[in-house]
């Protein structure tokens, strides 16, 4: 399992440049947030990576990510691989056990809503993003409608963080990535 083989799976399975920027947001966090807990940056990298390759080809509530875990399984990746990416969504009924399984549920949606407030920003900048001006967003229902709110709040408080916090150390490690993402912006 390394990071080569799971990007050459994310690109055979996700051709759409937004999706693999929010595989590439989310690997962001997870080493991020692997990092401050002591565990395994590459692992967790990969599991943000890999917890929705499959959504561009099944994106239904029936088949996502329950194909992408019949996959991995399939092609050999470790258990604990297969089960974070089944237990990122509620709809699975995949309990999240572990900090990565709690850690990728919390990252997910997050990542999604704060390059939404990165885009609306004049320079599109993701250094201009601040925790505060995400919570503001996140009232805005009808802004990035499609982000769940409730998934951000849930995620924060199963990985025991505060929610403001959380966004800032979102925020600091997509800033590390901000050249792929697309999100350096023209500051």
């Amino acid at each position: 399992m390394n990071r080569a083989e799971a990007w050459d799976l994310l690109c055979e399975f996700t051709k759409s440049d937004s999706l693999r920027k929010h595989a590439l947001a989310v690997e962001a966090a997870m080493r991020h947030l692997a990092r401050q807990h002591g565990e395994d940056e590459e692992k967790w990298g990969i599991v943000g990576l890999l917890h929705d390759f499959d959504y561009e080809q099944h994106p239904t509530l029936d088949e996502h990510p329950f194909v992408g875990a019949a996959i991995l399984r399939e092609r050999g990746w470790p258990e604990e691989v297969a089960h974070a990416v089944l237990s990122h969504g509620d709809h699975t009924g995949v309990s999240r056990e572990s900090l990565m399984e709690k850690a990728l549920f919390s990252v997910d949606e997050l990542t999604g809503l704060i390059t939404a407030v990165a885009l609306v920003r004049p320079s599109k900048s993701i250094f201009e993003v601040e925790p505060s001006s995400v919570r503001k967003k996140m009232k805005d229902k009808a802004f990035a409608r499609s982000v769940n709110r409730d998934d951000i709040v849930k995620g924060a408080e199963e990985l025991g963080v505060d929610l403001n916090a959380h966004i800032g150390e979102v925020i600091e490690a997509m800033q590390s990535v901000a050249d792929e993402l697309g999100l350096r912006g023209t500051a």
